[in-house]
């Protein structure tokens, strides 16, 4: 949920900071380079920003020019950093002394995403074109590796995941990029990433698919779909394996979060738990290896920042109040034998 609807670098930056594990929020309002798409293709062969139209696009001619020089260049890490005119937040957040945090976190779109989204300049989509998504995989994987190295360096526990919006269209009937290669592409792709290896998504793909990748963190919508993804043995197997789920439970649109309390979403989330306790995961097993988060990045609330700034409170209380649930229930079990 890197992507915030704040238009003032400050603001933004601290609501992020809040949080036990900060990020470095993207800002779309305050510029066409905080997109999240246009920040992951900075220096990528044949890239056009087009300003005016708020579009970007791969051009073939200029990609096929561009290509020489950038493979003379690719062991430079210059290439792959993002640059403070890509990104206002980046920056000033490395410039924090950020080790007293639990760990810290990064975010890159993910190259099926991009791939999906971003078209030549016939309006197709590079994923179909072999070079062009070839190149870009390799591309998002050293742009992910130098950012986690610069994160590392600030707290020993940073990550950085993928955002992963299009992954659900692999499974659409209308995507020509099949999941199959999806699947052994995201799948060297990962194995490529330094540190924890993680994914955020906020739709609906196949459940199987994504808990089947060589993953860390999987943050998802648990909002929406978590009374579903607790049902998938895949799901049991994660957590068994001490790997880590985020549960986007905190809504952020406005019409869903002004009907939810702490409450609420305690009792929400903690039905959810009990569907994975009941199928033989230990409760504290999924407590152990539990995020919790906003459910959704929104910039469509017409109280423009006050409903996300809202979740990011309640987060917090519904984190509190999840922690106080397990040690009331530890107390009125007693002591163990």
């Amino acid at each position: 949920m890197g992507i915030m609807p704040h238009d003032s670098v400050d603001s933004a930056l601290s609501a992020a900071l809040a949080l036990d594990i900060p990020f470095w929020p993207q800002l779309p309002r305050v510029s066409l380079y905080e997109d999240m798409y246009v920040q992951a293709m900075e220096n990528f062969p044949g890239v056009v920003i087009d300003e005016e139209n708020l579009r970007i696009h791969v051009d073939s001619d200029k990609f096929m020019e561009d290509l020489p020089l950038y493979l003379e260049k690719e062991t430079s890490p210059e290439l792959f950093r993002l640059s403070p005119e890509f990104s206002l937040v980046y920056h000033r957040f490395l410039s924090l002394d950020l080790s007293s945090y639990r760990a810290i976190r990064g975010q890159m779109i993910s190259p099926v995403s991009a791939s999906l989204k971003i078209t030549d300049e016939k309006g197709k989509p590079i994923a179909y074109n072999d070079e062009m998504r070839s190149l870009l995989f390799s591309f998002i994987q050293r742009k992910v590796n130098l950012q986690y190295a610069e994160l590392a360096s600030k707290n020993p526990n940073a990550f950085v995941w993928v955002d992963d919006p299009g992954l659900q269209f692999l499974f659409s009937a209308m995507s020509g990029y099949d999941a199959v290669k999806a699947k052994a592409e995201l799948a060297d792709f990962f194995n490529g990433i330094d540190g924890p290896r993680g994914l955020h998504l906020c739709g609906n793909p196949d459940w199987d698919f994504l808990f089947s990748l060589p993953l860390e963190i999987i943050s998802f919508n648990a909002y929406a779909f978590g009374d579903v993804v607790v049902t998938y043995d895949s799901v049991k197997s994660f957590i068994e394996q001490g790997k880590i789920v985020s549960w986007g439970i905190v809504p952020t649109l406005a019409e869903e979060f002004i009907a939810e309390d702490t409450e609420t979403i305690t009792k929400r989330l903690t039905a959810m738990w009990r569907v994975l306790e009941a199928r033989g995961v230990p409760w504290d097993d999924i407590i152990q290896n539990a995020l919790i988060a906003p459910a959704t990045c929104n910039l469509l609330n017409i109280d423009k920042t006050a409903t996300v700034d809202h979740a990011f409170a309640l987060l917090r209380d519904v984190s509190d109040s999840v922690r106080k649930t397990r040690s009331n229930e530890a107390e009125a079990q007693g002591p163990s034998l």
